[in-house]
C-alpha cells in the first residue's frame, strides 16, 4: 500500500467501502487517511485494572470491571421505555440501563458472557447502576504484545454503530491505517524544531497517540501533537498580522493638536489611571506608521474605556478626520451620545447620535453634515452600516462590546472611506490571556487592568430562598439612604421545564414587600418596544423609580451611578462573565455597592464554583480564566463562530505554558526569517501555501 498517502480518501482503506465511507465522512468529518488518523481517542482505559463491584464507589468518576450477564429486558412505554440488564460478578450486582440505541445494543447483548464494562457508577433505589455504559465481550489475550495496557475509546454515533464502527471498530480501522502507512507519514516540523525541544517525530507520535505502550509513550505523543497544533495555528495568525500590516494602509495620525491638549488639560473629568495612560500612548504610536490600526481594548466593567475612546476621537479630529463608535443596543448608542456630549460640551466639535429610532429629518441633517464634514462625531447602532451614511473623511470606526456584531456587519465600516479607518475594538468582557493570544492573536491588544481612584469594591453575598427576608432588608435600608436598587431575572414568563422564579411572580412579590406610594418600581425586558425600554430606563435614570426589575437586557449598557444593590435572582442559571457583567452595572458612584446572588440550596459542582469565585474576586480576568477551564473555548462568547479554535487536543486553559512558548518561537522565526525563505523554514512555508488564513473582512474581531 505505498502508493496510498495522508490524502487518499478513506473508502480505499480496507474495512471501509463505500457506505462506511458515507457515514463516517456525515457522521464525523473523517474523508481521507489523515482524518481518521487525526481522530484521537478521547479516552483511554486502562485494561490492567478492573474493580470488583463491592469496591466501586457510587459517587465516584468512570470505573472498569469485569461482570456475568445475567439478564436484560426492555422496561416502559414509548417516551419512557429503557432496557435494563444485570450483571454480576462474586461481589455484588450492577444494574446497567439505556435509554437509546436499544435495538442495537439488544441485539449485541449475550446473556451468561462476561464484559469489559466502563461507565459513571450511581445509586438508584439504593442499587447500584449505571447509564449508557460502555461494553464488550472480554477476551483474555495471552500473547502480551497484543494485549494493550491502555484500551482506546474514540468517539462515536448511533449510525456507525449500526454498521459496527464503535469504538472497538474504529479502533481495527485506525490499526490497520498504520500498519498500511508505516513509515509513510511525512515530516511536518523543522528538524531544528523538533530537536529544540526534544519532541519525538510525527510517526511515533501518532502511533502513540492511539496505541500508547505506557504513561511515558502516550505524555510524549500528547506532547508532539499539541505543540504541533498550537505552532501551525499560530503561524497562521501571525503571518496574517503581519501580511494585514503590510497590505492595509491606514491614516496618519501625525499632530497632537488643540482638541486633544485642551481637552486633557482642562476638561478630563478625573485624572487619568496609568493603564489609562499607556493605551493611549499605544493608539497613538499605532496611528503615526501609516498601517491599519487593529486593536482590541479590553478592560473591565468601569476601568474608563470611553474616555480611551474619545482621547482617540479627538487624535483623529485633530489630523483632519472624522470618527465614529458603534454600538449594539440603542440604550448603550444613547447612553455614549450623552456621556461625550456632556464631556464636549464647551467645545466647537458636532456629535450626533444615529440609530433605528431617528427620524427621517434627523437621518437627512446628519447625512449631509458627514458628507460636508461639519459632523465630527457619529455615534450610533447598526444604523451606521447603512449605505447611505457616508463620511467625507472617516479615520477611525470604533466597535463597543464587539461580540455583539456579526462579520458582515464590522466589514461595511471599512468600506466608508478610501483609507480604511483604524479600527479599536473594546470589550467589558475580559478575554484569558491564551484565549486572546489565539481568537485575537492577530490584534494588538491594550488592557486597562485597574480601575479609577476612589472606586469602592463591590461587596458580593450569596444568598439562597431561606434568606430572602434578608434580602428585602438590605434593599430598604440602601433605598432609604435614597439609593436605587436592580433585580435581575433570568425569564420573563414562567417555564414548565425551568423551575425558576420569573419576572412576573418576583414583580407581585416586591410590590407587596414595597408597596406604592412609599415605593415606586419600574420593569424593563426584551419585549418590550424601545421607546418603552427608553421610558422606563429614564425614569430610573432620573431617580423617579427606586426599584428596576429587569432580565438581562441591561447587561450592557446602563449607567446609573445611584444605583447600589444588584440582586440577581437564581444565579445559578448565569454564565461567569454575564454575572460579572450585571455586577457591573453597580459601584459606579461613590457609595458602597452591593451585588446579591440568590440561588436555590442544591447547587451543582460548577453553579458552586460560579458562586463561590464571584463572592472571592472582582478581577474580571481571574473570573474570565475561571470561566474558560469550566466552560472550555469553545462555549465563550463569540469563538465558536471564529473557525479559528479548531483544537483537536489542546486545552487553552491547561497548556497555557506551551501556547506561550509555541507562540514565542513563532515570532522568532518570523523574526529572523519574515517570509520564510531560508531552507529549514521550507516546511512551514509550505504548510502556509497551503492553509493561508487569508486577509479578509473576518480580521476585524
Amino acid at each position: 500500500m505505498s502508493e496510498f498517502n495522508l490524502q487518499t480518501p478513506i473508502i480505499y482503506l480496507s474495512g471501509v467501502g463505500p457506505h462506511r465511507a458515507e457515514i463516517l465522512n456525515k457522521e464525523l468529518g473523517i474523508f481521507t487517511f489523515k482524518d481518521l488518523l487525526y481522530h484521537y481517542p478521547f479516552r483511554y482505559n486502562d485494561r490492567s485494572v478492573f474493580y470488583k463491584i463491592n469496591q466501586i464507589d457510587p459517587s465516584g468518576s468512570g470505573v472498569q470491571f469485569l461482570a456475568r450477564l445475567v439478564d436484560f429486558n426492555l422496561q416502559g412505554e414509548r417516551h419512557t421505555r429503557r432496557l435494563v440488564a444485570n450483571v454480576r460478578d462474586e461481589t455484588g450486582i450492577v444494574q446497567l440501563v439505556w435509554f437509546k440505541g436499544i435495538k442495537w445494543i439488544e441485539k449485541s447483548l449475550m446473556i451468561g458472557k462476561v464484559y469489559v464494562i466502563y461507565g459513571n457508577p450511581s445509586l438508584f433505589n439504593n442499587q447500584l447502576s449505571m447509564s449508557h455504559p460502555e461494553m464488550e465481550p472480554y477476551i483474555k489475550i495471552n500473547d502480551e504484545s497484543r494485549n494493550l495496557k491502555f484500551q482506546p475509546v474514540y468517539a462515536s454515533t448511533e449510525k456507525l454503530k449500526k454498521l459496527s464502527l464503535d469504538s472497538k471498530g474504529i479502533q481495527a480501522l485506525v490499526s490497520n491505517l498504520l500498519s498500511s502507512l508505516k513509515n509513510n507519514i511525512p515530516e511536518t516540523l523543522p528538524n531544528a524544531i523538533i530537536s529544540k525541544y526534544k519532541l519525538v517525530n510525527l510517526s511515533k507520535a501518532l502511533f502513540d497517540i492511539h496505541f500508547p505502550k505506557n504513561d511515558t509513550s502516550l505524555q510524549h505523543a500528547q506532547k508532539r501533537l499539541k505543540f504541533e497544533e498550537l505552532f501551525f495555528l499560530q503561524l497562521k495568525i501571525l503571518k496574517s498580522k503581519a501580511a494585514h500590516n503590510q497590505r492595509f494602509k491606514g491614516p496618519l495620525f501625525t499632530s497632537v493638536g488643540d482638541n486633544f491638549n485642551k481637552f486633557y488639560k482642562d476638561r478630563l473629568p478625573f485624572q487619568l489611571t496609568q493603564a489609562q495612560k499607556r493605551v493611549i500612548k499605544e493608539i497613538r504610536k499605532d496611528t503615526l506608521y501609516g498601517a491599519q490600526m487593529n486593536r482590541l481594548l479590553q478592560g473591565d466593567v468601569g476601568s474608563g474605556k470611553t474616555i480611551v475612546a474619545l482621547m482617540t476621537m479627538l487624535l483623529a479630529i485633530d489630523n483632519g478626520y472624522q470618527a465614529c463608535l458603534m454600538a449594539p443596543t440603542e440604550i448603550l448608542a444613547q447612553q455614549h451620545y450623552l456621556g461625550l456630549k456632556q464631556l464636549l460640551d464647551a467645545s466647537d466639535i458636532q456629535i450626533a447620535l444615529l440609530t433605528g429610532s431617528s427620524k427621517q429629518a434627523e437621518r437627512r441633517k446628519i447625512h449631509g453634515d458627514l458628507l460636508s464634514g461639519k459632523l465630527n462625531i457619529l455615534i450610533g447602532t447598526h444604523a451606521l452600516l447603512e449605505d447611505k451614511v457616508q463620511f467625507k473623511n472617516l479615520g477611525l470606526a470604533i466597535i463597543d462590546e464587539q461580540h455583539r456584531f456579526g462579520v458582515q456587519q464590522r466589514s461595511k465600516l471599512w468600506k466608508k472611506n478610501v483609507i480604511p479607518p483604524h479600527m479599536l475594538v473594546m470589550t467589558a468582557t475580559p478575554i484569558p490571556r491564551t484565549l486572546a493570544m489565539t481568537l485575537y492573536g492577530d490584534l494588538d491588544i491594550s488592557v486597562i487592568n485597574e480601575l479609577p481612584a476612589g472606586r469602592k469594591p463591590i461587596s458580593t453575598i450569596h444568598l439562597n430562598e431561606r434568606s430572602r427576608l434578608r434580602m428585602f432588608g438590605l434593599l430598604r435600608e440602601e433605598i432609604a439612604k435614597g439609593r436605587q436598587v436592580y433585580v435581575v431575572y433570568p425569564l420573563i414568563e414562567e417555564s414548565e421545564k425551568l423551575d425558576l422564579l420569573h419576572l412576573t411572580a418576583g414583580m407581585e412579590a416586591l410590590e407587596q414587600e414595597f408597596p406604592l406610594p412609599t415605593y415606586k418600581i419600574g420593569i424593563v425586558h426584551g419585549r418590550l418596544t424601545p421607546k418603552e425600554k427608553e421610558f422606563e430606563m429614564d425614569r430610573f435614570v432620573k431617580g423617579q423609580t427606586q426599584i428596576l426589575v429587569a432580565t438581562t437586557v441591561i447587561e450592557v449598557g446602563v449607567n446609573v451611578p445611584n444605583a447600589s444593590v444588584m440582586v440577581i435572582e437564581n444565579a445559578e442559571r448565569f454564565g461567569l462573565s454575564q454575572l460579572h457583567q450585571l455586577r457591573g452595572r453597580v459601584g459606579r458612584g461613590a457609595e458602597k455597592s452591593y451585588c446579591i446572588l440568590m440561588s436555590k440550596e442544591k447547587l451543582s459542582r460548577e453553579s458552586k464554583i460560579r458562586l463561590e469565585t464571584m463572592v472571592r474576586t472582582t478581577d474580571g480576568f481571574e473570573i474570565a480564566e475561571t470561566d474558560l477551564q469550566l466552560r472550555g473555548p469553545g462555549d465563550l462568547s463569540g469563538t465558536q463562530q471564529s473557525g479559528v479554535l479548531e483544537l483537536k487536543l489542546s486545552n487553552l486553559s491547561t497548556d497555557q505554558e506551551l501556547l506561550q512558548l509555541v507562540r514565542n518561537e513563532v515570532i522568532l522565526i518570523f523574526k529572523e526569517d519574515p517570509k520564510l525563505e531560508l531552507e529549514e523554514n521550507r516546511l512551514l512555508k509550505a504548510f502556509l501555501n497551503k492553509n493561508s488564513m487569508g486577509i479578509g473582512w473576518e480580521k476585524i474581531s
